[in-house]
Formats: C-alpha cells, structure tokens, sequence
C-alpha cells in the first residue's frame, strides 16, 4: 500500500542562485589553468521537500534490486519463443514437421496472417510493438507524472500490472498457447519497461534531497565551498546513487538466478519448471519492491492546472519540451543519438538472445548459468567503474564513453558471423564471452547513460524529460527490430541483421562523442528552468519571465 504520512505543508522556496561566475583571486574569472571559467549551474532547490531518510534509500535500492528483470526480460522470452519454436515446422519439410529434428533445415516459421512468419521474426515483432505501446505510454502520461501523486501511484499500477502478468505465466504449458505466450511476455515486457523509466525519474530528486546533498548546498550558500566545487560533489552524488541502484539490479539478477537453480536443478525432468521458475522470480520482486511503495516519503509536484487532464497534458508538455531544442540543444542531441543508440543495442540484445536461445535449445538451466555469469561481472564493473569516476573524479561523459565503445563491438562480433561460423555468435564460448563483455561494460553504460539524462534535465521537469528519455530508451527499438525482422524473413539468417545495428550504434555514438556538451548542457537546463520557474510552482507552463537575469552573477 502507499505510504499513508501527511503531506507537507507546501512551502516554495526556490534558490535564486541558477548560475553564477567564478570569483577568483585576481579577479579575472580564470581557473588555475589560466582558462576562462564557465559559469556554473546552480539547481533550484525546494525546501519544502523531505530529507531522504536511510529507510527510504534502501526500499529505493530493493525496488531495483527485485526488479531486476530475470522474468520479463529473460525468462519470459525464453518461454514464449520455445513455445512457439514447438507450435511451429520446417519450411523446407512442411507442415507437421520438427523444427528441433535432427535434420530440420534451421529453419523455423508459424502460421502468420494468411501465410507464414519465421518465429524469430514474430518475437522481434512482439518487441517492436511493445516498444510502440512504450512510446504511447510516455508520450501520453509520462508528463503527467510531474504533477501531485500521480507519479507514485502510476509506478505501483504499472508495477502490478507487470506482477500480474509473470504469475499468469503459470498457464503457458503447451506449445497451442504460444499466442498467449507472446500477449503475456508483452505486457510484461511493457510494464516492466515503463517501471524502469518511471522508477528513474525518482531519483534527480532523491540525489537532490539526500543529507549530504543538503549539508553540500548549505555549505555552498554559507560560501564555505565554490559554485564550482558544489557542481562537481551534486553530480557526484547522482552518479552515486545511480550506481549504487544499479549495482543493487545486478545483485538481484545473481541471488535471483541462485534461486532458481534450486528448482531448475532438482526438478530439471519437470514439463512445468520453467514456469514454476517465473513465478519465483516474480516472488521475489515482489518481497522486495513492495517496500518503496510504504516508505517513499511525499514529494508531490504540483496540481494538475484546471482544464487540464491527465491524458492530454502529456502530449502538450512534450510539445512544449520539443520546442525548446534551440534553447536545451544539448539535451535534445542526446535524447536523438540516445534514441538510435538504444534502438541499436536494445535490438542487439534481442538479436543475441535469439541466437542464445536456438545454440542452447531453449533451456532455462543454461540461460541461468549465463545470466550469472553477467550479474556477477556486472556488479564487479558497476563498482569498478564508480569507485574509479569518485577517486578520479571523470566526468560522467568520458565514463559514459569508455561503455560505448563496446556497444559498438557486439554487433560487429555478430556481423563476422554472416561470412565465418569460427567467430561471430556461433559457439558456445562466445556466448560466455558476450555475457561477460555485456557484464563488464553494458552494466556501467545503463547507469552512466541515466546520470546523463539527469545532468541535462532542467530541474523540476523531471517526468516530463525522462519521459523523453524513457521514448529514447526503452520505447526506442521501433526502427530496429522492423528493419531485423524484415531482413530475416528475406534472407533466413539471423546473423543478416547484425551489420545495420552495427551501422547504427556507430553513428549514434559518435554524435554522443563529439556532439554533446554535458557542462554547457546542465547549465542550459538550470538556466531554462528558472527562467520559467512558475512551472514548479503552479504546474502551469508560461513564456520566459522577464524578471530572471540573464547576466551571471560574481559571487
């Protein structure tokens, strides 16, 4: 249930202080380099908005560490496409033949709208439509979530919604309910999608409510630490968070995986362990994602502006955002290549497992030992990769950086395999490879890439930009797996599709290299959402104010 505490008393006090100069020795507004300094964003704050308290934090963690997404973007897949490799025939021996024959062809197709479909198209069909109704839900809602509770309560019902899904997989049983595999591995996969976009929301303003983020602004306001130093610690502290919430998903993907061997292993002769197996690891997000939802504290935005309506105001806060790009540009660029650079690795992914899936005969058991083999190294590299940002202090763009370099490597890895079957995901070591790589470097990329978004968020537009972000995201692989399955049902290779990902996560990242300023962009955030300041205070969305200064200030 919600947590039942009183609202606070709704007190604005918003800083004044958005940007400032750098004030140094001589006067000249250089570092020590000799360089000309920037100035420095300074994020609005709401002091009315509760401390987050230990208790809260860690129910924030254990939601993502239930949520770790073993069942409904693993296990779930898994289920449907050997349902439907069972339900389906050999193209070349004809109906009524065994895909998994000994001398089938390696071919496999189902009935499909008055003739056939390879049944590695139709799941990359499932996924490109889920990201479609993705699209749908951030477009027409993710906005909204910026105004009173209603960002809280649409995380739970999507929450649900997902729970309920994973427990009906009970009764996918035989190989004729394959339609209803793939209905319920997609609402899974959407709702747990829209959970993950959701849940990150929260935390800009988490980061931005934590006691050292407080005891860091008031010391800043006292003037006992520069605008400079503030900037560098409050975009610390996001990574911090974001990696430690990362590092508690992978953490959730081994003890899950753990668990379900002890079903797996004994029970390994069972026609139903694998479904015995979704609702275990359904079971335990639930244990533990139920806590955010009684120790969240409020942090309300604020009221739906009359007239308006929770539908329709999604889609006027997006055309509101989107005709901001000449004043965020930043921001926008991002959210763009992050678009095509998600489409490419999220398809990939899918791609990957596809091929997974046919080398290891749809076995839970394999893809477990698989999976562990990822969370273990992702929860080494997600610590890895933070402890070297904090003792080094890098930017989260050179962090960010390093992880995208090997979401290029993974489809070109697959690509070799249209011309060799030495190298290019056709043995079972590359398989183990790939996990571990994805491990190392993939589970770095997906906090990174989230603190990104944070760092170019106008403060106080939090939903409406991570929704945004969440179309970038999770709803992103609308191109990509269109353009796969296209290309799989032409030529009847799977490993085809390899090089357009390869094209595309290539292009997409070296916008992201050259193209994205994050510290101009976060200062262009701040900026901008001062200048319309009377947003966080009514929810009502004005022009410019002219009142705000355009003119740093010299502290």
């Amino acid at each position: 249930m919600m947590s039942r505490q009183p609202l606070p008393e709704i007190v604005r006090e918003v800083s004044p202080n958005q940007l400032v100069g750098i004030n140094t020795p001589d006067g000249s507004g250089k570092g020590d380099s000799g360089v000309e300094t920037e100035d420095v964003a300074i994020a609005p704050v709401r002091k009315d908005e509760p401390i987050v308290t230990r208790k809260e934090l860690w129910s924030y963690y254990l939601y993502y560490n239930g949520d770790n997404g073993v069942g409904p973007n693993g296990y779930s897949m898994t289920l449907f496409q050997s349902l439907a490799t069972a339900a389906g025939f050999d193209p070349v021996k004809g109906p009524g033949s065994d895909c998994s024959a000994p001398d089938a062809s390696g071919q496999c197709v189902l009935p499909w709208s008055g003739g056939t479909k390879a049944v590695s198209s139709v799941v990359l069909v499932s996924n490109g439509v889920s990201f479609a109704v993705m699209t749908l839900i951030f477009t027409t809602i993710g906005s909204a979530a910026d105004y009173g509770t209603f960002g809280r309560w649409l995380l739970l019902i999507l929450t649900v919604i997902c729970w309920a899904a994973q427990f009906a997989s009970m009764s996918l049983t035989s190989p004729d309910r394959w339609g209803v595999a793939m209905a319920l591995y997609m609402i899974g996969f959407i709702s747990y999608g829209a959970t993950l976009v959701f849940y990150a929301a929260v935390f800009p303003r988490l980061a931005r409510n934590t006691p050292h983020a407080r005891d860091l602004r008031e010391k800043y306001e006292q003037g006992e630490i520069s605008a400079e130093e503030y900037e560098t610690e409050e975009s610390l502290e996001k990574n911090r968070i974001s990696n430690i919430s990362t590092m508690h998903s992978n953490i959730g993907y081994i003890v899950t995986l753990a668990l379900n061997l002890s079903l797996l292993l004994p029970r390994a002769n069972d026609p139903k362990v694998n479904n015995y197996v979704l609702v275990l690891t359904n079971g335990y997000w639930v244990i533990l994602g139920i806590w955010w939802f009684i120790f969240q504290q409020p942090r309300p935005g604020p009221s739906l502006p009359k007239g308006e309506h929770y539908v329709t105001i999604g889609w006027k806060q997006i055309w509101i955002a989107l005709k901001q790009y000449k004043k965020l540009p930043y921001t926008f660029i991002y959210l763009v290549a992050f678009f095509l650079l998600a489409d490419g690795l999220n398809t990939t992914g899918t791609l990957v497992s596809i091929c997974q899936n046919d080398k290891f005969h749809f076995s839970f058991l394999q893809n477990t030992y698989l999976g562990l083999a990822q969370a273990i190294t992702s929860t080494i590299s997600t610590l890895g990769f933070w402890y070297i940002q904090k003792y080094w202090k890098i930017s989260t763009k050179k962090m960010f950086t390093i992880t995208n370099v090997v979401t290029i490597l993974i489809p070109l890895w697959g690509m070799i395999g249209i011309w060799t079957t030495k190298f290019g995901f056709h043995n079972v070591w590359e398989f183990w490879a790939y996990n571990v790589m994805f491990g190392l470097f993939q589970a770095p990329y997906y906090a990174f890439s989230q603190t990104m978004m944070a760092e170019l968020t106008p403060p106080g537009f939090d939903n409406m930009f991570f929704g945004l972000f969440g179309l970038s995201n999770r709803a992103s692989s609308m191109i990509g797996p269109n353009v796969i399955q296209a290309i799989i049902d032409h030529t009847g290779d799977n490993w085809k599709g390899f090089p357009f990902l390869f094209a595309l996560c290539t292009a997409a990242s070296i916008v992201i290299w050259f193209g994205v300023d994050v510290t101009t962009g976060r200062r262009d955030a701040v900026a901008w959402a001062e200048k319309h300041r009377t947003y966080a205070e009514t929810g009502v969305y004005t022009a410019e104010e002219d009142s705000v200064q355009d003119s740093p200030k010299k502290l």
